[in-house]
C-alpha cells in the first residue's frame, strides 16, 4: 500500500501542472490580443521565447533593411514562432498531465485494491484469532472442569439428605413418645416419632442464636454470628420486610454455604420453603420456591395454606428432580411461626380445626407472674417478648386457644413430613436418603412471662433434632443421644453425609460419629451463646450465655448484667444465684466467667476454630 507521502507527492505534481497549463494558456490568449509584442512586459514569454530555436543571431540582418514593412514582417514571424512554440509544449504538457492522471489513477485504484486486500487479510486474521481464543477457552474450561473433577472428594457416598426445617419449634414440640424432660402429653406428631424410632433423637440440641434469620445463616455455613456477619433484622417495629439488609452478601457465603458445595459435587439441590436471609445473595440451586410470613394465600385460583404449599413444592422437587444425581433438599416450614401483624396468631388448615378441641393445655410452671417479676430489671412492658406474651398469653383462654392453634400447625407439618417421606419410599430412595428434622429456635410459649425467642434460657435455645441414616446399625436406632450438638455442627453433617469435607473455616463438627462410630467419640460439654440487639435495648437487649448441662451463666452486654443458674436444680432458671457467697458458687462463677470470655473471644476470632 503506497505511504501517505508517495500520493501527496502525485497530487501535488497534478496540482503543479494544471496552474502552469492555466498560465500558459492567459499568456497566449494576451498575446492573439496585441499585448504581448513587448517582450519587456511578459518574463514568463521571455523565458518561453528563450526555448524556441529561430535560427542564427545575424538572419534578421542578412534579411533586408528596415522599414516599417519588414519590422511588422518579422514581428509577425516571430509571433507565429513564439506561438507554434507555445502551442507544442501546451500540447507535452497537457499529454504530461493526462500520463500523471493516469498514473493517479492507477495509484488510487492500486491503493483501493490493497486496501481491499489488507481487509479481507485483517478480517481473515481476526478470524483466526477469535477462532484461537475460542480453543483457548475451550481448552481452559477443559482444564477447569478436570481439575473441579480432581478436587472433588474420591469417597462421596452417593447419599441423598433430605432436611424437614422447621420454624419455632421448642425443644419439647413433640410428643411425649420421646419421653424425654419436659415431656409433652397432649401434642401429636406421629410422623416423627416413627423417624426418630428409626433413627436417633438429640436431647440436648441447641442453637447458637435463637432467632429465624441468623440461625438458618448459621445452617446454611457453619459459622456462629459473629463470624458469617448475618446479624441484621428483618422486620420489626412497623419496619417493612425488605428484600436485602445488607448491601453486599459477606465475602465468605460463596465459598461455604452448603448448597453451593453440594452443586459444585454434582448435587442436584432444592429449597423450598423459607430462605430468611435478607442480603444480596443467589443461591446456587436447581429448584428454588420461596414462600415466608404467611399462613393462607391466594395463588391463582385456589387458596393455600403455607404448609400445604411447603408440602407441594417439596413433591413437586422430588417428582422432577435429576434422577441421575444424588440431591439435597431442605424442606423450610413456615410452621409454626405465627404471623405476628394478625391478632389470631395461628391460623391452621380447617380440615386440622377439630385437632385438641377437647384437650386442656397445661400452664407451663414458670408461666406465671411471678417468674415474670424475677426477670432482669430491665425487663418491661416496652419489651418485644412481653408485647408478644400480651397478644398470646395474657389469660387462661387465650392461652388455650393459641397453643391449640400452634399445635394444630405442628401436626400439618408432622403430616406434610409423612407425605413427603411417602414419596421416598414410592421412589424406593428412603434407603438412601439421610434425613434430619429440626428447627431454627425455640420458643417461648408463657414461660416467664415472655413470648416468641431470642434470649438464652432453655425454651428458647434448645430444640429437636433427629436423624435417620441408613447407614446406622440396628442397635442405634430409636436410641436418644444427649451430647451438646449445635445448629452450627447441621452443616459439616450434612456435607459428611455426601462424602464431602468439611471447609476449614467451618465453626461445627459432623455428628455422624455420634451414631456411626463404635467407639465413644470426644465431644464438647458446654458452648458459647450470642444474640444481637434488636432495634434498641427496651425492645429487645442483646445477651450471651455459657451453656452447660448443670449451670448456665448469662451476661447481658447493654446492662452489664449478669447471671447465674443452677439447671440441675432450677431447670426453670428461676434462681438466680450469681450473687451467692457459696465459696463453691463463687469459685464456680469465676471459672465460668473466664471460660465464657475465652470462648467468646475464640467464636469472634477470625482464626480457625472447631466449636
Amino acid at each position: 500500500m503506497p505511504s501517505r507521502r508517495s500520493i501527496l507527492r502525485v497530487v501535488l505534481t497534478v496540482v503543479s501542472a494544471v496552474v502552469l497549463s492555466l498560465m500558459i494558456y492567459i499568456n497566449i490568449h494576451a498575446m492573439r490580443h496585441n499585448v504581448g509584442h513587448d517582450i519587456s512586459h511578459g518574463g514568463f514569454l521571455r523565458m518561453l521565447e528563450e526555448s524556441v530555436n529561430y535560427g542564427d543571431e545575424d538572419s534578421g540582418a542578412d534579411g533586408g533593411g528596415g522599414g516599417d514593412a519588414g519590422e511588422e514582417s518579422n514581428a509577425d514571424a516571430y509571433n507565429d514562432v513564439l506561438l507554434g512554440g507555445l502551442e507544442k509544449n501546451m500540447g507535452d504538457l497537457e499529454k504530461r498531465f493526462e500520463d500523471l492522471e493516469g498514473k493517479l489513477r492507477a495509484t488510487l485504484e492500486k491503493s483501493k485494491l490493497r486496501a481491499k486486500a489488507a481487509a479481507a487479510d485483517e478480517t481473515v486474521a481476526n478470524e483466526k484469532a477469535k477462532s484461537a481464543q475460542e480453543e483457548e477457552l475451550r481448552k481452559q474450561q477443559e482444564r477447569l472442569q478436570r481439575q473441579q473433577r480432581e478436587r472433588q472428594p474420591t469417597n462421596l457416598t452417593g447419599l441423598n439428605v433430605l432436611l424437614l426445617y422447621a420454624d419455632d419449634w421448642t425443644h419439647h414440640t413433640l410428643s411425649s413418645h420421646h419421653d424425654v424432660a419436659p415431656r409433652n402429653d397432649v401434642l401429636k406428631t406421629p410422623v416423627l416419632d416413627a423417624l426418630a424410632s428409626d433413627g436417633i433423637r438429640f436431647t440436648h440440641n441447641c442453637v447458637t442464636t435463637s432467632v429465624c434469620w441468623i440461625s438458618r445463616a448459621t445452617l446454611y455455613t457453619g459459622q456462629y454470628m459473629s463470624r458469617h456477619k448475618t446479624k441484621e433484622p428483618c422486620c420489626w417495629s412497623g419496619i417493612s420486610k425488605p428484600k436485602r439488609k445488607l448491601e453486599e452478601a459477606p465475602a465468605n457465603w460463596k465459598e461455604l454455604s452448603v448448597y453451593e458445595i453440594l452443586s459444585r459435587n454434582g448435587y442436584h439441590v432444592g429449597h423450598a420453603g423459607k430462605w430468611g436471609v435478607y442480603l444480596p445473595w443467589d443461591k446456587d440451586v436447581h429448584f428454588s420456591v420461596e414462600d415466608d410470613g404467611w399462613h393462607w394465600r391466594r395463588i391463582g385460583k385456589k387458596m393455600w395454606h403455607i404448609t400445604e404449599k411447603n408440602e407441594a413444592d417439596a413433591l413437586r422437587f422430588l417428582v422432577t428432580r435429576d434422577k441421575t444425581k444424588p440431591f439435597f433438599l431442605n424442606v423450610a416450614f413456615f410452621a409454626t411461626h405465627a404471623k405476628d401483624s394478625d391478632k389470631r396468631q395461628y391460623m391452621p388448615q380447617n380440615e386440622s380445626m377439630g385437632w385438641y378441641e377437647d384437650d386442656t393445655i397445661p400452664i407451663p410452671p414458670t408461666g406465671t407472674e411471678e417468674a415474670w417479676r424475677r426477670m432482669p430489671y430491665f425487663f418491661s412492658e416496652k419489651n418485644e417478648g412481653r408485647i408478644r406474651w400480651h397478644a398470646r398469653f395474657d389469660n387462661y383462654t387465650n392461652h388455650q386457644l393459641m397453643m391449640k392453634n400452634y399445635y394444630r400447625m405442628a401436626t400439618e407439618v408432622d403430616a406434610a413430613c409423612g407425605a413427603i417421606l411417602e414419596e421416598l419410599r414410592r421412589q424406593d430412595a428412603l434407603d438412601k436418603t439421610v434425613i434430619i428434622f429440626t428447627t431454627d429456635n425455640g420458643n417461648f410459649h408463657s414461660e416467664h412471662g415472655l413470648a416468641d425467642k431470642w434470649y438464652p434460657h432453655q425454651e428458647s435455645v434448645r430444640v429437636p433434632l433427629i436423624i435417620r441414616d441408613p447407614r446406622m446399625k440396628d442397635e442405634k436406632r430409636g436410641t436418644t443421644n444427649d451430647e451438646f450438638t449445635l445448629n452450627v455442627d447441621l452443616a459439616p453433617t450434612i456435607l459428611s453425609a455426601a462424602g464431602i469435607p468439611t471447609p476449614e473455616k467451618m465453626m461445627g463438627r459432623d455428628m455422624t460419629p455420634l451414631y456411626l462410630s463404635p467407639d465413644p467419640t470426644e465431644w464438647r460439654k458446654e458452648f458459647f451463646y450470642e444474640h444481637p440487639i434488636i432495634s434498641h435495648k427496651e425492645y429487645i437487649p442483646a445477651s450471651e450465655a455459657l451453656v452447660r448441662k448443670d449451670y448456665k451463666y448469662m451476661y447481658w452486654p447493654n446492662y452489664r448484667y449478669e447471671q447465674l443458674f443452677d439447671l440441675k436444680n432450677d431447670p426453670g432458671e428461676m434462681e438466680d444465684i450469681f450473687n451467692s457467697t457459696d465459696p463453691q458458687i463463687v469459685k464456680l462463677k469465676q471459672e465460668m466467667k473466664e471460660r465464657f470470655d475465652l470462648l467468646k473471644n475464640l467464636v469472634k476470632s477470625e482464626g480457625t476454630v472447631k466449636i
